[in-house]
């Protein structure tokens, strides 16, 4: 892909979840059987599709979203995130009768966390959901999906995305049940244990992430894009075969909750205004190693000012 400047980005179409996250820091993450003490609570708007939508409109994309909330006082405030946000939500739905999605994040003082997710109105968001928007996929230049929604759901957005808009898929969480379709996208985002589990090659090493890319790649993903926290990410095309790696800055790692879907976001929007491949994952990684030196997971997102200031603070280190 050429580098092209734009005026105004491309769409971006986001088909996912929306939760409220509870997010409580402790100093350690407690093993099975152990009860440890607390240090904070707080409540923020999550979920990966409504992170990842963010997190690109923070970047400046033109981002709208299909899911589905609650009919409770959760899903009027997610709706209203996303709003704020400047994110479309006319095809957020209400749920009659359903609960909001909701996820328990702890988060030990290293920066580690572990998530626990209650699906809720998520679970209810069905095929004729999306093809009821299919309008916003005809407009969309580009459609993010994740696996916090229905695995029928995501397939009816991948075919009414194809031969319309590129499709990034961030297979998270990883499901046991992996329908091969899912892997032919233009895009996949997997973190290290998502590739293993994809592939079920090791992705730990350098080269271990370089051959787990490569498979993905021949299983059918166009462009694979292997997240691997502070190590950076392993990038692999099937169009020449090429894989390579981008290195993380150093920073003071606090939480890395959300680190991923700044980094999606960001890449999806550094698209949108024309970056290359490599230029879009460049800046992606930085919005990426910015998000983890924030608490939390909406409040970590980076603006387009803040990865521009890590870049500047990482030339001069």
């Amino acid at each position: 892909m050429e580098e092209v400047h734009l005026t105004r980005p491309g769409n971006i179409l986001v088909v996912g979840s929306l939760n409220l996250d509870w997010v409580l820091r402790c100093r350690k993450i407690p093993r099975p059987g152990q009860t440890v003490h607390g240090n904070s609570l707080s409540e923020v708007p999550g979920g990966k599709g409504a992170n990842q939508a963010v997190a690109a409109a923070r970047q400046g994309a033109d981002v709208r979203m299909i899911g589905r909330v609650g009919d409770d006082p959760f899903g009027a405030k997610l709706r209203e995130d996303l709003r704020r946000e400047g994110v479309g939500s006319d095809a957020v739905y209400a749920t009659p009768g359903a609960r909001s999605g909701l996820a328990v994040i702890t988060v030990e003082d290293s920066g580690e966390n572990a998530i626990t997710v209650l699906a809720g109105a998520n679970a209810q968001l069905k095929p004729a959901d999306v093809r009821r928007a299919e309008s916003l996929f005809k407009e969309a230049d580009l459609v993010m999906l994740q696996l916090e929604i229905p695995l029928d759901t995501v397939l009816a957005a991948i075919e009414l995305a194809r031969g319309a808009a590129r499709v990034l898929l961030d297979p998270a969480p990883a499901p046991g049940r992996f329908p091969p379709e899912l892997l032919r996208v233009d895009i996949l985002c997997p973190n290290e244990t998502e590739a293993a589990a994809l592939t079920g090659l090791p992705a730990d090493t350098d080269e271990e992430a370089e051959v787990a890319a490569r498979r993905l790649c021949e299983l059918g993903a166009g462009c694979v894009l292997l997240t691997r926290g502070a190590r950076g990410v392993t990038v692999a095309t099937q169009v020449d075969g090429n894989v390579w790696s981008v290195p993380s800055p150093a920073v003071t790692a606090v939480d890395s909750t959300a680190a991923g879907d700044a980094f999606a976001g960001a890449f999806a929007a550094r698209l949108m205004w024309g970056d290359d491949l490599r230029g879009a994952v460049n800046h992606a990684v930085l919005a990426g190693a910015h998000a983890v030196t924030i608490p939390g997971a909406r409040d970590s997102l980076p603006t387009l000012a803040d990865v521009e200031g890590l870049r500047r603070k990482a030339a001069v280190s």
